[in-house]
């Protein structure tokens, strides 16, 4: 009994700060203290600066042995290939309705490794942990943004937003992207940046998650309107149970276990990102299903992470 609440207690540990850093951006923007424009500017400086700071300056500072194997890397994209499959058979059989298939999808599988995945690693393994999954985050992030575009344009009849070019250059242009390549020519090599460039990054860097963390909280909102699907328990069902489960389970099956085990459960077992809502809302989407989602999965991430992790941890692999 006495491991069982341990391991509760540590995995509290892991997802509490998380929920405390949520609940005070939700009321701090309910007071009026982050207003719509603090949240927009906040939003941008993390996505554009901050958060690729914290990358770049994770993998410059990590012993690159440690880092997230390639072997973990590859069944992370296969294991999400296999899940955007069967997400769009099983969408055809769930709603009639071909426009809210590409919602529904992407909702289910596109994960927000980049910031609450991130700090869920980061909670529990600290800067070489964020490092260790800096490569698996932005390999996904890729494959995330090109599989959105193709499930949504299925779906919304929006076959000309599917340009080969378009997407690469998204990619090419992506502030994470060019974050974590700068920092390879340096973890690599014996190639040193000076301290006070270092010392910068290490005060942007810190500031990314509680920053992102507070606007994410401040963003929540179920929104009313169109949404009246029947769809919302049934996505919410998949982005935090079935989805997670399913890839813990083949990565366990396959042979990773402990910190690798761990790790690919906390990045995936993150809540539906931000960045769902902004694509369905500009294809014309239902956007407020695609709002509702990811207030839901953010809320129900934290359940749903602590009960893994308590049984992650039970089972010995913390």
């Amino acid at each position: 009994m006495n491991a069982l609440a341990n391991s509760l207690l540590f995995s509290l540990s892991i997802t509490g700060p998380i929920c405390l850093l949520l609940l005070l951006g939700f009321f701090l923007r309910r007071t009026q203290m982050m207003n719509e424009g603090f949240i927009d500017g906040a939003s941008k400086l993390v996505f554009n600066i901050t958060l690729p700071v914290l990358l770049f300056t994770s993998i410059v500072s990590a012993d690159i042995s440690k880092m997230a194997s390639p072997g973990l890397i590859v069944y992370g994209i296969a294991a999400t290939l296999l899940m955007f499959l069967l997400l769009e058979l099983l969408a055809t059989r769930l709603t009639p309705k071909r426009s809210l298939r590409g919602i529904l999808v992407q909702g289910a599988f596109r994960a927000n490794m980049g910031i609450v995945g991130l700090a869920y690693v980061n909670n529990a393994y600290g800067s070489q942990g964020v490092a260790a999954m800096a490569f698996y985050v932005a390999c996904l992030t890729i494959l995330f943004n090109i599989l959105a575009v193709i499930t949504l344009s299925r779906s919304l009849n929006t076959g000309d937003a599917v340009r080969p070019a378009a997407i690469m250059l998204g990619i090419v242009k992506n502030p994470l992207i060019i974050g974590i390549v700068a920092a390879l020519p340096f973890a690599l090599s014996s190639w040193q940046l000076p301290d006070i460039f270092m010392k910068t990054g290490a005060s942007l860097a810190q500031m990314t998650l509680p920053l992102a963390l507070l606007c994410t909280g401040a963003s929540l909102s179920l929104k009313s309107g169109k949404e009246d699907t029947g769809l919302l328990p049934v996505i919410t069902l998949l982005r935090l149970i079935l989805v997670p489960g399913f890839i813990t389970l083949g990565g366990w099956a396959i042979g990773f276990r402990d910190a690798e085990l761990v790790m690919l459960f906390l990045i995936n077992a993150s809540p539906t990102a931000a960045a769902s809502y902004v694509m369905v809302r500009a294809m014309g989407g239902n956007a407020v299903l695609a709002a509702n989602i990811i207030a839901v999965t953010t809320l129900g991430s934290l359940l749903t992470t602590s009960l893994g992790a308590t049984l992650l941890s039970t089972l010995g692999e913390f």
